[in-house]
C-alpha cells in the first residue's frame, strides 16, 4: 500500500455481522487482522444459538452482542454505529462465513483514495464462474433494480463486502427501516438519494460448505416490499 492508502487504512475499521458463524469466524478475523488491527475489528453476534459468541470473544476483536437474533441489517447498523463511536472515518463490512477475501482490502482502499467515494461495493459479477446459477439470476435482477432506483450503476448490489464512510452511514441511518437482508439494498438507494458517491471494485467470492441463512421465499418477499416502498421515498 502507498502512503495515502496506508493513512486511510489507519482511519478504517471492520464490521463483521455474525449469526451462527462459529466454524469460519476465527479464520475470517485472523485473516482480516493482517490488514486491519484487532482493536479496530468489530464482531456483532446477532443472537447466535451456537458458540459464535465464545469464538468471537476468543479472537481479541471488539465484540457486541444482540441478546436475540434481529437480522443482518440490524447487526450492520449496530456495528457501523460502533465504528462511528470509535472514531473510524470508514468501515468495511465483511461477512463472517468466509466468502469474502480479506486480502482484497487494499483494493477497496485504493479505489477510495482514487475516487473519494462514500461507498465502495464488491463486484463478483465479472468472475462468476463459481457462483450458483440461481444467485447469478437473483443478483442480476436485484442489482438492476437497485441501480435503477439509486441512479448509479451497481453491478452487484447484494454483495456484503463494502467500504462505507461512517459519516454517510450516520447521515442516512435515521431513514433506514429494514433490519433483514433487504437492508443492504435499502441503504444503497437511500445513500445515493442523499448524495453518496458509490463505486464498485472486482472481488472474488468463495463458495464452500457454509449454509446460507437467507430464506429465498421470505427474503425475496421482503426485497419486493422494500422495492415497492422505494417509489415513495
Amino acid at each position: 500500500m502507498n502512503d495515502k492508502t496506508r493513512k486511510l487504512a489507519e482511519q478504517t475499521g471492520v464490521v463483521i455481522p455474525s449469526y451462527n458463524a462459529a466454524p469460519h469466524l476465527a479464520e475470517v478475523v485472523g485473516d482480516t487482522s493482517t490488514f486491519i488491527p484487532l482493536s479496530r475489528i468489530i464482531i456483532v453476534d446477532d443472537g447466535s444459538t451456537d458458540n459464535t459468541l465464545e469464538v468471537a470473544n476468543g479472537t481479541g476483536a471488539v465484540v457486541v452482542q444482540h441478546p436475540v437474533n434481529r437480522g443482518k441489517g440490524a447487526a450492520l447498523k449496530t456495528g457501523l454505529n460502533k465504528a462511528f463511536e470509535m472514531g473510524f472515518a470508514f468501515a468495511f463490512t465483511i461477512d463472517a462465513d468466509g466468502q469474502h477475501r480479506p486480502d482484497e482490502i487494499p483494493r477497496f482502499l485504493e479505489c477510495q483514495v482514487a475516487t473519494d467515494a462514500d461507498i465502495i461495493v464488491g463486484n463478483r459479477m465479472a468472475e462468476r464462474k463459481n457462483m450458483p446459477g440461481d444467485r447469478v439470476f437473483a443478483n442480476k435482477a436485484t442489482s438492476w433494480f437497485v441501480s435503477l432506483r439509486s441512479g448509479v450503476k451497481i453491478p452487484d448490489s447484494q454483495n456484503g463486502y463494502r467500504l462505507i464512510r461512517t459519516a454517510m452511514f450516520k447521515k442516512v441511518e435515521p431513514r433506514l427501516k429494514a433490519v433483514k437482508y433487504e437492508a443492504e439494498s435499502e441503504f444503497l438507494i437511500k445513500a445515493a438519494k442523499a448524495g453518496a458517491r458509490i463505486e464498485s471494485v472486482p472481488v472474488e467470492t468463495i463458495y464452500a460448505t457454509e449454509v446460507s441463512s437467507v430464506n429465498p421465499y421470505v427474503d425475496t418477499a421482503r426485497f419486493l416490499r422494500m422495492a415497492f416502498r422505494s417509489f415513495f421515498w
